[in-house]
């Protein structure tokens, strides 16, 4: 296992008086989660925290495709009891709670991305910042599927609606992203109360920076700058004794 240095930090923003965010940093097991919670301030909290508190008690071992199936499972479990335990309420009427997640795995130089929804996981490699998520959003399949322009989708009223997230509906499609870490790579993680605060060059200025304290810092300072109407959420890992 290659160790990693991270920092992690959740804020409620400046406008929001609940968190509904929540943080996962397992770093000697090579295992970092964000999860942006939905269905209202106690539900959404209540959905991403059990999303962190059930990937917290997980065992994990083997392999990083073994891993990342132990994880995949934990999450299929989660949005089954989000979407069929949990929804219905005392009068017999149902309502939604559910959560974003994006988790990271690492396992000496080989890492994966699991997630549902809109948090995001981005890689510093090489002094460019490239997105390794895909938004689960209506914009992202207007474009794909439509054909719309990225200017046509982003006008359409419910463009960031989620189209997958856990809880949202009994199947959720899970994507996974594999990659290899080279040498100075670092990562990060974020809710989108974070990442949609900064523009893509400060998110890199910040993943430049020699720490993932100043790094963390660096964000964090940048939204709250701005309005922060949402929760924000960030973690960012230092690889480190990559091959």
């Amino acid at each position: 296992m290659a160790k990693a240095l991270s920092c992690a930090r959740t804020h409620p923003g400046k406008v929001r008086a609940h968190n509904e965010d929540a943080l996962l940093e397992r770093a000697s097991d090579g295992l970092w989660v964000v999860a942006d919670g939905m269905g209202g301030h106690q539900d959404g909290a209540r959905a991403s925290r059990l999303v962190v508190e059930r990937l917290a008690e997980t065992p994990l071992s083997g392999s990083l495709d073994q891993r990342l199936e132990q994880v995949r499972w934990v999450l299929h479990d989660i949005n089954r009891r989000l979407t069929q335990d949990l929804t219905v309420i005392a009068d017999g009427t149902s309502r939604l709670i559910g959560t974003t997640v994006v988790a990271l795995l690492l396992v000496d130089s080989q890492a994966a991305c699991v997630w549902a929804g809109d948090s995001r996981a981005y890689l510093w490699h090489g002094h460019q910042l490239y997105q390794l998520t895909r938004d689960h959003r209506l914009q992202e399949r207007l474009i794909d599927i439509d054909g719309l322009s990225p200017q046509q989708a982003i006008r359409h009223p419910r463009a960031h609606a989620l189209t997958q997230a856990l809880g949202a509906r009994n199947v959720v499609a899970l994507d996974v992203v594999r990659f290899d870490l080279q040498s100075g790579d670092r990562l990060l993680l974020s809710s989108d109360g974070l990442h949609g605060g900064l523009e893509e060059r400060a998110l890199g200025a910040a993943l430049s920076l020699p720490s993932p304290v100043l790094a963390l810092e660096r964000l964090l300072d940048g939204v709250l700058q701005g309005p922060a109407r949402d929760n924000l959420t960030a973690i960012v890992i230092h690889p480190q004794e990559v091959a």
